[in-house]
This record gives structure tokens, sequence and C-alpha cells, in this order.
């Protein structure tokens, strides 16, 4: 990984280094981050695999527990965000509190994480748009020609300026709503055999060989409400409104998908749910919805589960762009990647970066899916559903460390006593996400399907602990030879001016 000095970084104009404040409000902040995760492809691909898959009836008290974990973790997050301000989001606040080198390390599981949630969706994204091409205009394509599609017109978007991104994702995300909204009062409605129940909260429908697992994947439902922080250099009175998103996202996250994951064991019955899921997969909520609204609202609700999945990839691309972005301004990357666009105030290189990792990304799985004598639906059952659970995993790590982190930060600033609350929600919250990661590593086998010796269900999750170690080593190797740029990690613009006096004082070499 190439890094600048913090004298060739600074060659770059300071207005290219920085992105441009006051662009997206509440509103707009609101909407980019809880498109992340995409209600219609949740409620349609992610409950019925953990319902089919992992056999946990309970998955509505799994999302009602998760939010209480959130909303512990994000009292202390919040707080965090009033005080650093930096794209890097999650790297910035763990180095702000652990120190550089650990900053070092989750900048690089960062990128490990949020990049391949974004590859597993365009798998899905490709499979269910071709399969809609050829049922409704006869046009036989391969998922991969869609896939690279969506990762050209995301490309694109994500160069152009966050204000579009934010009205795409709202009117996508919105629609989305309405229709998961409108199955739920169909299903509670007109329920399954067992009539309305409240059985799916019963804490006994937890048990399970697939608990960690289903921890995981309900955890990735989550993702998204964290990411309001990322954006904190680009909103109005950043101080307010990061940490209000964040509360509002996981309490809408939390209440939205709890409440769905109940209206699909009512309309299929808490007795067969687990049945069901495993017969129809991904088409179970559409068959739900097809007997008791009708086949045309069932087709209109497939058109908008793809554009669904879009909105979510241009989230994750978005949001991979400015860490790429900040880490490139800090020296993390090459600096080039840390400039914006003069015209857009965009992380443009930092678009381009990604864009090209994740064309690799679907080149590279489109030749290796074993097509056409292997599994058709392997963009489903592999591309998104690995990828997915390996980026959740890496997200649900840095929650943890950031979680460390804000501890760290205010003690060392002297504000323990005032922050008291806080920082024992984050350490409670941390604690939890600390045994989360255990249990998802421990069950990991059952996601895979396969044998628990398979060493293939120790590869995957082990991409994470190798990001971490790698990060580590990175993270030494700056310190001792560019003590300039490790210091530096997690500040930013700060960092900016610091580079500034430096130049003012004459050159120095690392």
């Amino acid at each position: 990984m190439t890094t600048g000095t913090t004298s060739e970084i600074s060659t770059f104009k300071g207005q290219d280094r920085r992105l441009r404040a006051d662009r997206i409000g509440l509103a707009g902040l609101l909407l980019s981050v809880v498109a992340a995760s995409a209600p219609l492809m949740v409620t349609a691909g992610v409950m019925p695999t953990t319902y089919g898959t992992m056999a946990i009836v309970g998955q509505p008290l799994l999302f009602v527990i998760l939010g209480v974990v959130l909303t512990l973790f994000s009292f202390g997050y919040a707080e965090m965000s009033r005080h650093v301000h930096n794209a890097g989001a999650f790297y910035a606040y763990i180095a702000r509190g652990l120190g550089g080198t650990a900053g070092a390390a989750a900048s690089v599981v960062a990128l490990v994480a949020y990049s391949p949630m974004q590859f597993g969706i365009y798998g899905i994204f490709g499979y269910e748009l071709s399969g809609l091409l050829d049922k409704h205009l006869g046009l036989a394509v391969a998922w991969w020609v869609p896939a690279l599609a969506a990762v050209l017109v995301v490309g694109v978007l994500g160069w152009l300026k966050i204000d579009l991104s934010a009205k795409v994702l709202g009117v996508l995300l919105l629609i989305e709503c309405v229709m998961v909204v409108a199955f739920d009062f169909a299903g509670l409605a007109d329920p399954g055999p067992q009539g309305v129940s409240l059985h799916a909260f019963d804490p006994t429908t937890l048990g399970g060989g697939g608990l960690g697992t289903a921890l995981c994947f309900t955890i990735a439902a989550f993702v998204g409400f964290e990411q309001a922080a990322v954006y904190a250099e680009e909103t109005s009175r950043p101080n307010v409104v990061v940490a209000r998103v964040t509360f509002l996202a996981v309490g809408f996250v939390a209440l939205f998908f709890a409440l769905s994951s109940w209206a699909l064991s009512v309309a299929a019955g808490p007795d067969s749910i687990v049945g069901l899921a495993q017969e129809k997969g991904p088409n179970l909520l559409f068959a739900l919805t097809e007997e008791r609204l009708g086949s045309t609202f069932t087709d209109v609700m497939h058109v908008f589960y793809v554009t669904g999945m879009f909105a979510a990839m241009l989230s994750f691309h978005n949001v991979v762009a400015r860490y790429a972005f900040a880490m490139g301004r800090e020296g993390l990357l090459p600096a080039a990647v840390g400039r914006t666009s003069r015209a857009s105030g965009a992380p443009a290189h930092g678009s381009l970066l990604q864009s090209a990792v994740s064309l690799i990304a679907v080149l590279v799985f489109a030749v290796t899916d074993g097509r056409p004598h292997g599994d058709p639906t392997a963009p489903v059952l592999r591309l998104f559903t690995w990828s997915g659970n390996v980026g959740a995993l890496g997200i649900i790590v840095l929650m943890a460390a950031a979680s460390a982190a804000v501890i760290a930060f205010f003690v060392r600033r002297g504000a323990a006593r005032t922050q008291a609350p806080r920082l024992i929600a984050s350490g409670v919250a941390g604690a939890a996400l600390v045994i989360i990661a255990v249990y998802a590593v421990k069950d990991f086998d059952v996601l895979l399907g396969a044998d628990p010796g398979s060493p293939l269900r120790w590869i995957l999750p082990g991409t994470i602990g190798a990001a971490v170690l790698a990060g580590i080593g990175f993270g030494v190797v700056l310190k001792y030879l560019r003590p300039a740029v490790h210091g530096s990690i997690g500040l930013g613009n700060e960092a900016f001016q610091l580079e500034k006096a430096a130049s003012a004082a004459g050159p120095r070499g690392d």
C-alpha cells in the first residue's frame, strides 16, 4: 500500500482535500444511511435466509435485542461525532481513542468490510434483474451483465454531488417502505394457521445451532446507521445532525424490521415459517404477498426489490469512497485518492477506486462461479450471502473497537465523570458486540452449509482477522518510517492545518 509523506500530500491544494460543507441536511442524511439497510432487500432476502438456513423462529426478537445493543452503542458513538468530524468515521474515532496504529488497522478493516457488502449486492442485483428481463421481456441475460452495468452507473452517481445521490436514494427508499408496510398489514390481517401469534418474541425461539450466524445476518440488516458520521464534513450542523440521524436510523431499522419479520412469521404461521422459508427461499415474501395482494402488486414489488438493491449499492459506494478519500488525505492510501472533484466537491478519486475494485470483483466471480454447469443461484447463495456476512463481521469488530475508543478518548480528556452514562453504555455495547462476533465465527459453518471441519468456514471470517493483523503491521511500519503520517491518522482537516504550519516552518525529511 503506497503512502505519501506529509510534504507530498501537501502539494495538493487544500480545497481539493476537503469535502464541501453544508451539502446535506438531516432528512437527506437520514435517507442516505437508511437506504443502505435496503428494507425490501432485507425483508425478501435476509429474513427468509435467517428463517430457513439458521432455523431461528425468533428473528423478530433478535431485531429488538440488537436494536437495544446498537442504541447503547450509539450513545458513545454519537457523542464522539460531536468532537470528531472526519469522513473516516470508524477508523478516525478509533485512532483518536486508541492511537494511530489501531486507527490504521481499523482503516484496513473498514475497506475490507464495506466493500464485500457492496460486491454481494451486485451479485443478487444481477441475478434478480436478469430474472425479470427473462420473465417480462424474454431476454436471456447472464447475471453479470446487469451487475457490470450497475457498477458503471453507481460509479457515475458516486462521482456526482451527494445531493443527487440523496434524492435518488430517498425516492427509492420511500417506495420500498410503503410496499413492505402494505405487506405487513396484509399479513397481519390475513394470518396463517396459527393466527396473529406473538410466539416469535418468545426467548425460547432463539435456540438452534445457527444463532451466531443469525446474529451476524441481523446486524447486517442494521448496517447503514453508523454511516451518518461518514458524512459529518458535508452536513449542516454536524454536531447536532449526525447524532440525531444515528439514533433515528437505529430506532427506525429496529422497529421496521422487527415488525416486518413478525408479519412474515404470522403470514406463514410460526410453526410453518422455517419449512416454508427453506422451500421458497428468496421468493417467500413474494409468494405470501401474491396470496394476499395479487400478482400485479407482487410484480411491482419485484421491480422495487431490484431498485432497492441499487439504492443500497449506491449508499455503500458513497461510504467506501469517503473512507478511501479520508485515507488518501491522511497518507494511508496514495495522496491522489484524497482529492475531491472541483466541479461537485465529491470524493471523485475515492469513487473511481471503489468502482475499479467492484468491477474486478464482479468479473472475477463471473469467471469463477461455475456456470453453466454450476449452481445458477451462485450469485445469491455465495457472492451475496458469504460477502455480506464477512462484511457484517468486520463491522461488528469495528463497532466493538469504537466502543473501547470512545471510553479511552473521554477518559484521557478528563471527562470520565461527565460522560459516565455514555461510557457505561459503550462498555456494555462493546462487550455484547464481542460476544456476537465470537458466536458468529463459531457458527460460520451453518451459513456455508459446510462440514464444521471445512477450511472455508475459517477462511472467510479469517479475512477479517487477516485485515486486522495487516492493518496493525501497516500502522507499526508507519510509526517508525513515517511518523508524521502516523501522527495525523484520524485528524482529517486538522492534519491539513498542521501540514500548513509545517510548510511555513520549512521543509523537513521523514
